[in-house]
């Protein structure tokens, strides 16, 4: 258990956030928060039962590897965590009761339960506030059309129910680029179930990122979650990162098609 006095990260552990591609000049800036099953050394390893260490409740299995080959095919920044989301959910404001969550589905958590106020600020300050500042800084610097998609991925079975969708496209009071995402899915991954706001949605408290860094900024955005299952190799990978990258890429082009038309025509559209 952590000492109260003691850093929660120590000089030798990695930064809590990353920057991959940061020169990347496409229009998307992408983000997985979920990206590292990573547990900081003064948290041990926070009660979890050995079988459970590296679940889906520990991190977005198969995330981080997708995001980074939509990264590669669309040369776009990605903001990653590097810290457990069970250390801080970055998906989460800090009042939110899940950000540290003691039970994950059937996982129990002993290393979050009854943290004090000062506990859970000291998780906020160490994850939730440098994750928070990389990625509205990434955005900051951004020239021209932009467009923020978070990327995930979700066990295929949950309390014990098979989930029938594959690939859900979620949105929060932005629907622009799921929807244009959603109609160009059957030509870049035919034989998928995909579903908007599936298997969650906004109600559920998952679309914070969207919410907090996209939605002010009028930037179009979507959350994607893939089921794990098809992300369990780097085959599997490669085929859901193309097809989400043709998907990206048509939606793009309906999103910004006034802007890039300003632009054609010398008018100077700011998008």
């Amino acid at each position: 258990m952590q000492d109260a006095d003691a850093p929660l990260l120590d000089g030798d552990e990695a930064p809590p956030v990353e920057v991959l591609n940061p020169a990347g000049r496409g229009r998307a800036v992408l983000v997985c928060e979920h990206a590292s099953s990573a547990v900081p050394a003064a948290l041990g390893d926070l009660g979890l039962h050995p079988d459970d260490r590296l679940s889906h409740a520990v991190w977005d299995i198969g995330a981080l590897a997708l995001a980074r080959g939509l990264s590669a095919a669309l040369d776009a920044p990605l903001v990653a965590a590097r810290v457990s989301r069970l250390v801080y959910d970055c998906n989460r404001p800090p009042e939110a009761a899940d950000a540290i969550p003691a039970q994950s589905e059937r996982i129990a958590v002993p290393g979050n339960r009854g943290l004090s106020p000062a506990a859970r600020a000291a998780r906020v300050e160490a994850v939730y506030r440098p994750f928070e500042r990389c990625l509205r800084a990434t955005l900051d610097a951004r020239r021209g059309p932009t467009v923020l998609v978070t990327v995930h991925s979700f066990t295929p079975v949950y309390h014990g129910q098979p989930r029938a969708v594959d690939l859900g496209l979620l949105h929060d009071a932005d629907p622009r680029l799921a929807d244009a995402m959603l109609a160009a899915a059957p030509a870049h991954l035919p034989g998928l179930d995909t579903r908007l706001n599936a298997p969650y949605d906004a109600g559920d408290g998952v679309t914070h990122t969207l919410r907090a860094h996209a939605v002010p900024r009028g930037m179009p955005n979507v959350m994607i979650e893939v089921k794990n299952s098809l992300l369990g190799d780097a085959g599997g990978i490669a085929a859901i990162a193309d097809g989400l990258a043709g998907m990206l890429g048509a939606a793009l082009a309906a999103c910004f098609a006034d802007a890039d038309a300003d632009a054609a025509a010398g008018r100077g559209g700011t998008g």
